[in-house]
């Protein structure tokens, strides 16, 4: 069953507390995580980081409405028809990971009903037609992420590559853009293998892969599903560079792999390092007061790019219904419109993890300054060049 929580926010509130109800002119958001499953640990910090705003939005009130959805698309599907169907939500943040938020957007962008998905596939927002005109993401696509990682694989003398992926949208997505990449860089693609997110092995898959001997292994995967591969690697004795997405970069992940993610690469929105980026970094400033913020609540080493990713939702969100506000009120499908054309337009926007230019063409909207190359020394993230 789905877990409901009514949230309030306000002014006067120091945390926020459920209501059955709200004024007409409230703000009502409504979120969709994976609170269960094998993307709780996406989207529980992004709940968290949630429970941190006690602002108003544009003058008004502004009230959530979350559910769980269990990293399950169908159940996404159905808490999404129930936030615009009995909620009347103004927009939607979520899902926490690439297929449930594919259902989300195909129901909202039907309704009219803005969403800012927390998940990292680049299908969320591409192509920019049909029901994703209404969907915008804060995750780099996939492009961004790979070519870096290509790039550290060449400055280390590499020249093959073999990968492992969940065999879904999110791991195929990335597939896709490794597979051009390589080829546009002259880096061999060895060995390409598969697995399900709730599988309890990939032994078959590791052995094909040091069968062929690659200089590296990228692992294309989300949540503590990722650590599963890398934990067998590291028990058959691969030496070889090791990579993985930003899908996984979260102390649950630290938790589950243990030594066996010593020295693997990935790349990582730029809070997860707040403290060792360089002054210089445009997203400095607003990461560290994130960190500071998460971690003064849920104490030191708790922090998340999840939960910095719903953060900076909601300080998009708020920018754009300041502008909304002055179209239509909150509850009406004008406003909504305004919601959504106030985002698209966004020109740098600071965030935690990136600085934001949304435009028709994308809904995304983040350049190089989203992505850091990390590595994981005595069980932490280490800012690497």
């Amino acid at each position: 069953m789905s877990l409901r929580r009514t949230l309030i926010a306000s002014l006067a509130a120091a945390s926020l507390v459920g209501i059955a109800g709200a004024a007409r002119a409230d703000i009502h958001i409504g979120v969709t995580l994976s609170l269960t499953g094998p993307g709780a640990s996406l989207g529980i910090p992004a709940e968290n980081a949630l429970k941190l705003w006690s602002g108003d939005m544009a003058g008004q009130k502004v009230r959530f409405t979350v559910l769980n959805d269990g990293a399950d698309s169908t159940t996404a599907t159905k808490n999404t028809q129930k936030l615009i169907t009995e909620e009347k939500v103004d927009l939607i943040l979520g899902s926490s990971l690439t297929p449930p938020s594919l259902a989300v957007v195909e129901t909202a962008g039907a309704a009219g009903v803005p969403v800012i998905s927390m998940a990292g596939g680049g299908a969320i927002v591409l192509p920019q037609d049909g029901p994703r005109k209404w969907a915008f993401k804060l995750s780099p696509t996939e492009p961004i992420s790979v070519n870096m990682v290509i790039d550290h694989l060449l400055k280390n003398k590499g020249k093959t590559l073999a990968t492992i992926g969940v065999a879904n949208s999110y791991g195929d997505g990335f597939l896709k853009v490794v597979e051009q990449v390589a080829a546009a860089k002259g880096v061999k693609l060895v060995a390409i293998e598969k697995y399900a997110p709730t599988d309890q092995s990939v032994t078959a898959q590791t052995v094909k892969i040091l069968a062929a001997n690659p200089d590296a292994v990228y692992i294309l995967s989300a949540g503590t599903p990722g650590a599963l591969p890398q934990i067998e690697l590291a028990k058959r004795g691969y030496k070889g560079l090791v990579y993985q997405t930003q899908g996984v970069a979260n102390n649950d992940f630290l938790r589950v792999g243990g030594k066996d993610l010593e020295g693997g690469y990935m790349t990582v929105a730029p809070v997860l390092v707040a403290e060792q980026l360089p002054d210089a970094s445009a997203v400095k400033k607003p990461a560290v007061d994130f960190v500071h913020r998460f971690e003064g609540k849920y104490g030191a080493g708790s922090r998340s790019l999840f939960a910095a990713t719903m953060w900076d939702a909601l300080l998009i969100v708020q920018q754009a219904a300041g502008q909304a506000i002055k179209k239509a009120q909150p509850g009406t499908p004008e406003f909504r419109g305004a919601l959504r054309d106030s985002i698209e337009g966004m020109k740098e926007f600071v965030g935690s993890q990136g600085v934001f230019n949304m435009s028709p063409a994308d809904h995304n909207g983040v350049d190089q300054r989203s992505q850091v190359m990390v590595r994981i020394e005595n069980g932490t993230w280490k800012l690497k060049d």
